[in-house]
């Protein structure tokens, strides 16, 4: 009551804050006079000597901003024909101090974007813009181009399918506009480079989201993954869809729906033990049996089709849960994927393992600034703020929203939902007027389509099968007599536009047929409706069969309906239900952002590893890095090891007999010849300097003829880096995958998984420096020609390219360089003869026998 009263006197912290904005508004809106008289040139000069000042440090970005803020307006008046209202000036500035600025769809978050842009691009740094798929990075980049051309400044765009060399130029731009997937794959790809100049992505300095809440939020427990197969036996997943199918629900298992977990009973147990013919399901011979079980049984019972995935030309496809679009190349992990795709009798791909993987919430923390916009963040606030450090500010509409949005319908059966959905589409239809209806799913979208053929209903359906024509679709949806059937998706980014006649109709009415979990998601579907002060109607028709009301609804409402004794096809409707359901949606997202929070934790330790990896990786990748240093290093550690190994050394004694021993382990682990005869100094130290210096004239002998050796030793130890960073991946997913069971013995999994991962990595620096100090002494090189050196760095960048497509492991071709094979591996190009003399191409054979270890395995 106190917060309420303070508030009424001195307004909130947002409207506080849009107070504090309107005021350099003011500033913006003085210069529009001045600069409106300006020629062309005039106006390019004057934005040009602010670029000039700021790239001087002469001023920052924030002293700049009134006269760029209406500059930029001026031009986009000139040459887009189209003027930033003073709501737009304030999302400019909430998007340059870094912050998120929730704007109503309609309101032009498009145009709003350019602000921020054509400021921040002063500074000579690209700017990074991203959204939510290809067409509108496309779209946006092409509409707003001319604005940028006018400012002085390139565009960019990044889309999937482009070769490294057309990326490079393109993020070489001032702007450059991408979707969330592009910008953090390149990412990956780029640590997997083996030159600096071949990065595309040279800075991470500011970038823009475009609907935020739906990349950072929505998309964020999904982590981006480069995976390449493992060699896993297929018919384990076919085993276990068939004892999956034997298996009786409430008898042999039971299904934990609020969780999504499948709990199998003593009973089922013994069932699958008989089945697969085993023994003990659980004991470490079969663990892999129980697991993919489990997963089975998942994929029949908890992942419904045309609703979770769907199946197109013979796969498996996933539809994004909040967006209802398919997510293509994206794979359930853990054998998931498998086991759907076992269920629906498609052809099985392998598992795969992780090459290189980040989450979208460590990616996007990677930039100096970032900022978002959407029409729907304030409910997760919180999250923003504490995962992201990004504040939110609600920016008012340039003209008030006329939208009604009516008080939720609740009906008892699905059954009586559908036929009053009908009847209300029936008798919108019937005056002209355009109706929007949104559906939780792809199969419940089918239902509606088949009702609606039923009453003869002319109407066009978007869902994740029709994805491809969304725009044009969505830009339909507000002609007369128009009725479209969408998905939660509903055609985010694209406006629906009225003529004055829908206008008197009443607007575009919004019907949802299901509440979503996030109420983000069911504010952006009222959201298409009621833009720019159009008039609109937006309304939810429930039952007490949709999944979210019977999961986690709230017994209240049902005990109403019993004691109102409603019959067939009567509803109830009041505030009291609504506010139930919204407390339901609460509940749920609460779960998701503890889930999300969770990912963070465990990914944040990985984070930490992967960012000393990558930084030590961009190091050996820089021309002047001091590789012989690194080289005599790990030298002297190797060497220690091997002395700490022997024993007697510790009482300062040792025999020729010892000596012999060590000559025979120096022998092994770097192939070579010392003899001690020569030793003078008989002392531990003088020991350890006679053996560092016949290693070092060794080696020194070896690779003084060998061209470009700083260039060919510091991709010899990136190799031996990325094979180690992979292994220790897929470790560190093991690990994970089972730490969770540490709980039941009384101890916090993550503080297990960070002792653990810790420990984890400490070999696998330890594992770096030993493997690549033995490969270096081991490895036998030829005297190579320039033209020899010059084959291997163009099989290297064609490899690079292939990566782009494939994600696969990188393959370096070396057949012009002499390796001792017994105790060095040779990796070869993808193109060349398989040496396994199956007569196969290396990438046809090895794709069907599982991972190769890369250009130097572990020395037998």
């Amino acid at each position: 009551m106190i917060t309420t009263l303070v508030n009424k006197i001195i307004g909130t912290k947002n409207q506080r804050a849009i107070k504090a904005y309107q005021q350099r508004v003011a500033h913006i809106n003085a210069l529009e006079e001045e600069y409106s008289a300006l020629e062309d040139q005039e106006l390019q000069v004057l934005f040009e000597s602010l670029k000039t000042q700021v790239r001087h440090q002469e001023k920052s970005l924030d002293e700049v901003l009134c006269q760029s803020f209406a500059i930029t307006r001026e031009a986009s008046k000139r040459v887009l024909k189209m003027r930033h209202f003073d709501v737009q000036l304030i999302g400019g500035m909430v998007l340059h101090e870094g912050k998120i600025a929730e704007m109503k769809t309609g309101e032009g978050k498009t145009l709003v974007a350019t602000l921020a842009v054509a400021l921040h691009a002063m500074s000579g740094q690209s700017v990074h813009v991203v959204t939510v798929n290809d067409y509108l990075a496309q779209r946006d980049a092409k509409e707003m181009e001319p604005l940028y051309n006018f400012l002085g400044y390139s565009v960019g765009v990044v889309v999937g399918g482009s070769f490294d060399e057309e990326r490079l130029s393109i993020y070489a731009n001032d702007v450059v506009y991408g979707t969330n997937n592009e910008f953090g794959f390149d990412y990956l790809r780029d640590n997997m480079k083996y030159a600096l100049e071949q990065k595309v992505q040279k800075e991470h300095a500011f970038a823009i989201i475009d609907e935020v809440d739906s990349i950072l939020i929505d998309e964020a427990r999904t982590p981006l993954i480069i995976s390449g197969p493992v060699n896993k036996r297929m018919e384990n997943y076919e085993r276990a869809n068939m004892v999956a199918q034997n298996m009786e629900l409430d008898t042999d298992f039971t299904i934990d729906e609020k969780n999504r977990v499948i709990l199998i009973t003593e009973e089922g147990i013994k069932k699958a033990e008989t089945l697969f013919g085993v023994d003990n399901l659980y004991s470490l011979d079969n663990a892999i049996l129980s697991h993919h079980l489990d997963q089975a049984l998942k994929a029949h019972y908890l992942f419904a089709k045309d609703k979770d995935y769907v199946v197109s030309n013979g796969e498996v496809v996933i539809v994004d849960e909040f967006t209802g679009r398919l997510s293509e190349g994206r794979r359930f992990s853990e054998g998931l994927h498998q086991a759907l795709e076992a269920k629906e009798q498609v052809g099985i791909k392998e598992e795969s393992q992780t090459l290189a993987d980040i989450t979208f919430q460590n990616y996007f923390r990677l930039y100096d600034k970032l900022a978002g916009m959407t029409g729907t963040a304030q409910t997760e606030a919180t999250e923003f703020l504490e995962i992201y450090n990004l504040e939110v500010i609600s920016i008012p509409t340039n003209i008030p929203i006329q939208r009604k949005d009516l008080n939720d319908l609740i009906y008892k059966s699905e059954r009586e939902k559908f036929e009053a959905v009908i009847a209300k589409i029936k008798e919108l239809h019937a005056k002209g007027q355009p109706v929007l209806v949104g559906t939780a799913s792809i199969q419940k979208s089918e239902v509606l389509h088949a009702l609606l053929q039923q009453e003869r209903i002319p109407h066009t359906v978007l869902n994740a099968k029709q994805h491809t024509k969304e725009a044009e679709i969505i830009k339909d949806a507000g002609l007369k007599g128009a009725v479209t059937i969408a998905t939660n998706m509903a055609g985010r980014g694209v406006d629906i536009k009225l003529s004055e006649e829908i206008k008197e109709l009443g607007g575009l009415y919004i019907i949802g047929t299901e509440r979503h979990e996030s109420r983000r998601i069911d504010n952006q579907l009222r959201g298409r409706s009621g833009r720019q002060g159009d008039p609109g109607v937006s309304q939810f028709y429930l039952s007490l069969e949709d999944s979210l009301l019977r999961i986690f609804g709230s017994d209240r409402i049902k005990g109403v309906m019993e004691k109102l004794g409603l019959k067939d096809g009567e509803y109830i409707e009041s505030k009291l239900v609504t506010r139930s359901v919204e407390n339901a949606q609460k509940k749920v997202e609460a779960l998701h952002f503890e889930s999300r929070k969770h990912l963070l934790e465990y990914d944040d330790v990985a984070n930490e590893q992967r960012k000393t990896v990558y930084k030590f990786r961009n190091e050996l990748l820089d021309d002047d890095y001091d590789i012989s240093a690194r080289i005599e290093e790990n030298r002297q550690y190797a060497v220690m090891k091997i002395l700490e190994s022997q024993q007697a050394f510790e009482v300062q004694d040792f025999s020729p007999e010892d000596l012999e021993n060590i000559a025979h382990v120096l022998q092994e682990e770097f192939n070579a010849h010392i003899d001690f005869t020569d030793l003078q100094d008989e002392s531990i130290t003088g020991l350890e300097t006679f053996i560092l210096n016949a290693l070092e004239e060794q080696y020194q002998a070896k690779m003084e003829h060998v061209e470009e050796r700083n260039k060919i030793e510091r991709i010899i130890y990136l190799q031996i880096l990325d094979n180690a960073w992979r292994e220790h991946l897929y470790t560190m997913d093991n690990l994970k995958t089972g730490i969770g069971l540490r709980g039941y013995n009384q101890k916090d999994p993550l503080v297990e998984y960070k002792k653990e991962s810790y420990n984890l990595f400490l070999e696998l620096i330890d594992s770096i420096k030993l493997e690549a100090i033995k490969t270096f002494h081991k490895l036998e090189l030829s005297a190579s020609t320039h033209e020899d050196t010059q084959r291997f760095f163009s099989d290297l960048q064609e490899a690079q390219e292939e990566l782009n497509f494939n994600n696969s492991e990188i393959e370096l071709a070396l057949s012009n360089w002499e390796m001792e094979s017994s105790k060095v591996s040779k990796t070869i190009s993808r193109n060349a003869p398989c040496p396994c003399g199956s007569g196969k191409k290396s990438k046809d054979c090895h794709a069907k026998s599982g991972p190769k270890k890369g250009m130097f395995a572990k020395p037998k």
